[in-house]
Formats: C-alpha cells, structure tokens, sequence
C-alpha cells in the first residue's frame, strides 16, 4: 500500500486550479501578491531605518508566511515571535533550514512559562540548540525563573526578555515600580548564576489598536521606547551598562509607523540614538501587518499609500443563503451569509465615535469583488463613514449582511452568490481553519484561482 501523501500535497491535489467559485464555503482566502508587498514593506522598512525586526507568526500560524515575513532570500537575522509552543515545534524544520544557511536563528515564546510548559520547553531548546537557533522566554514575574530550562540541557542558557507595561495593562511590570525592580534584580542574580541570558526589555502596546490617526499611533510608539529606556537604564545602572541589550517594541500600529516616509520621527528617533550610543539596540515587533484587517484599516497607522483597502490580504468567502427585502433600516434589505463567529470571529473593532455606535459597529466588511464590484470601499474617513454591505449582525453560523448608506443606492444581492469577507481581525478570523486557500492578484485574469493552500498549525 503507498504511503499517504504529506496533508500539504492532498490539498493541494484537491484545491489548486479550482476557482473562488468553486471550493466550499466558508473558506480563508490569503492574495499571495499583497502578503509579499505588506512582508518587503516592513522588512524594507527598518533595514532603512537601522533597526532589529522580529516577525510575531501568531496570526497565521504556517511555514510559508513566516518565510515572507524574515524575507526567504535573505542573510539577515532570523528572529520570530510565537504565542504557542506548538508553532514554536512546527517551525524547528524551517529554522534548522535558516541555520544551515548560517543566518542567525532566535524564537522567542511571547507567553510566560509556566510549570506545565517545562518538559517541551526543555525539549524545545534542546532542539534549538542542537541546530545553534536560540530560545528566548518572556519573563515578567521573579517566579517563572524556576520554570526556565536548565542549561545543561542546551550549549548555551536560555535567553530573556523583562515584559515590561508601558500602558495596556495585560502583562508585563511598569517602569520604575517596585514590581519592576525587583523583576531587574531577580532576572540578574539568574543571569549571575548562569541560569539565562538576559536578553532586553520588550512591550506590546497593544492599547494602540484603538488610535485612529496615524500621529496617535507614533504616540504609542514614543511611549513604549520611552518605558523600556527607563528599564534599560535601571539595568544598565546595575550591569554596568545597556551594551548587548535589546529594547523590543511593536504592535501593528506602532510597527506600522516605521512604513510612513516620516519614519520614527523626532523624539523616537533621538531616543533610539541614545540607546545605540549606549551598546543597545532597538527592535521592532509585530504579526498582523502581512494580511491587515479592518481594524488596522481603522487604526490609520500609516500614510494611506501605504495601507489602503485594496491591502488588506485575507478575506472569508461565503454565500448568500437567503435574502430579506425592505428588513434593514430605511427598508433596505438584508442577507443571510453562512459565515458566522465561527468564520470570522467576534472581535469588534473599537467604535471611536462621539456618538455610541455611529462608527463601524459590523463584523466584516464585503470587498469589492465579482458581481459586488461597485460595493463601496472603505477610505481615509472610515471607520466614521463606513458606506457599503457589511456583516452588521453574526451568531454561530450566520452572518446578516445589512446596507449602510443611501436605500437608492444599495447594491443588489441574489441568493446564491458567492462574497469575500474582509474581517475585523484576521488572527481570530483565521483560528477557524484548518487551511488558507492561496490566490495571486497579479495573475490577470485568473485572480480567483488558488496556486496553493497553506496548512495552519492547530492546538497550544
């Protein structure tokens, strides 16, 4: 009996050179032209700008992206963010690929470790090590430095970050608090002992996700670089300087600045020189910004020329199961769709505006494709206008497309047809597949066929 072929080739025997129009429904859909153009951006970005960059994979969880997000034909570090053990296994074939080609391999856990987690962390770095990659944990407690893998289990101890608060108030320790302090003296004594490796500061200013001018964003940025300098200082006070230390900073938005022609600005960009005067260096983290979403849409993080509608790269494509005339407000229709939380997921995006629910209160937002061609798309005012069919209502397994404008001006819908969904935020969106279905834009006329699908990682 032949062997069953790896999952990667049945469903590439099973879906490649089918159409849009004919997998089935619901189904992730990730345009392979737009993830390389978001990828080069940022990789282009801060290699302009001097800086370190760290690819979080969280949002998708497969082999071929991550490759897009370190830039494949590269020498430059290898440097990733996982949020789950199992992605961190899942990528050990790629990165002893990476080292055989002798760039420097480092994967850092984004989750403090707990006693649970000790076992596949020991396994993991003894993996890593054998490969000469690195792993870096994320410490933000004095405890979790009992659950760090021995060294005598790798060639070199384990790495560490101090999760530092800077404003989202998650995880993490704020500056200059006792909790801090004694995070710094605990995490040095380990260093001491020859436990680990402390490594640098890092923040996530995930609070960013809710700006909605681009200025605001670069706000957050200053406020996190700022947060980890004052660490950075307390512990270069007690190590005799920052030379060797990171200060890792990012969130989409906050990573998204760096893309602007403006760069990091004034006050971010003397902050960094001062770092760097100092033996430190600063890294840029972040994990949406290949597929985008309507909340990074919503964020305006950066120039419009660089983030627009048309690159957003994943979408959920869904039909209409059935269709509700004169149901919705001002008597426009409504639709039922079979793509539901379960598809998209149900994470709103923050609604900003003076009046409650006045801005984009939906659930996803249907691109301009197919027969909906002529559905509006969202621009520089969005998400205060937001014109167009969205997924206004969703519960398990439906979507209720409703009609935001003008009744005269509604664009028809018919049972049957088939609807791209741009989602509120792809990383929950995502979580619902085991797959994404791979379509290039840039392949004039055959935009909707799939050249390949890309296998997502599942469990923790």
């Amino acid at each position: 009996m032949a062997p069953t072929p790896p999952l990667k080739e049945q469903l590439r025997a099973r879906f490649v050179g089918k159409t849009l129009h004919e997998v089935p429904t619901p189904s992730v859909v990730l345009d392979l032209a737009k993830l390389e153009k978001n990828c080069a951006r940022m990789l282009d970005a801060t290699a302009r700008l001097g800086l370190l960059w760290r690819a979080h994979i969280k949002s998708h969880k497969t082999t071929e992206l991550t490759r897009l997000q370190v830039g494949d034909s590269l020498s430059t570090p290898v440097s990733l963010i996982v949020s789950t053990l199992t992605e961190a296994e899942n990528l050990l074939p790629l990165l002893r690929e990476y080292d055989a080609r002798d760039r420097p391999v480092d994967i850092l856990f984004s989750f403090p470790p707990v006693p649970s987690t000790s076992e596949r962390l020991i396994a993991l770095s003894a993996h890593l090590s054998f490969c000469s990659a690195t792993l870096t944990l994320m410490i933000d407690h004095p405890s979790q430095l009992a659950s760090l893998p021995p060294a005598s289990f790798s060639s070199t101890p384990v790495r560490i970050f101090l999760k530092i608060d800077t404003s989202y108030s998650r995880a993490g320790v704020r500056p200059n608090s006792p909790s801090c302090t004694a995070l710094v003296a605990a995490a040095l004594e380990a260093e001491k002992k020859g436990d680990c490796i402390l490594h640098g500061v890092y923040s996530h200013a995930g609070d960013s996700y809710g700006v909605r001018e681009g200025e605001a964003a670069r706000g957050f940025l200053g406020k996190e670089v700022k947060g980890l300098v004052e660490v950075a200082k307390e512990i270069g006070e007690k190590r005799g300087g920052m030379k060797g230390l990171v200060l890792s900073v990012g969130a989409t938005p906050t990573a998204a600045v760096v893309l602007s022609g403006a760069g990091l600005g004034g006050e971010v960009e003397g902050l960094v020189k001062g770092v760097e005067a100092e033996g430190g260096r600063v890294e840029v983290h972040g994990g949406v910004y290949p597929t985008l979403d309507m909340q990074q849409l919503a964020a305006h993080a950066s120039e419009p020329s660089v983030m627009t509608a048309d690159d957003i790269a994943i979408s959920v494509v869904a039909e209409v199961a059935s269709i509700y005339p004169s149901r919705g407000p001002s008597n426009t229709t409504e639709a039922l769709i079979n793509a539901g939380t379960l598809a998209l997921g149900r994470e709103p995006v923050a609604d900003k505006g003076t009046i409650p629910g006045r801005d984009y209160a939906g659930w996803g937002f249907l691109m301009p494709w197919g027969a909906l061609s002529a559905n509006p798309v969202p621009g520089a005012d969005f998400p205060r206008v937001h014109n167009g069919w969205q997924v206004g209502r969703i519960s398990q397994e439906h979507g209720i497309l409703s009609w935001q404008g003008k009744p005269e001006d509604e664009v028809p819908l018919k049972y049957g047809q088939r609807v791209r969904v741009w989602p509120n935020h792809s990383c929950i969106a995502g979580a619902g597949f085991d797959w994404y279905l791979v379509v290039d834009g840039r392949r004039k006329g055959k935009e909707d066929e799939v050249v390949d699908v890309w296998p997502r990682w599942r469990g923790w």
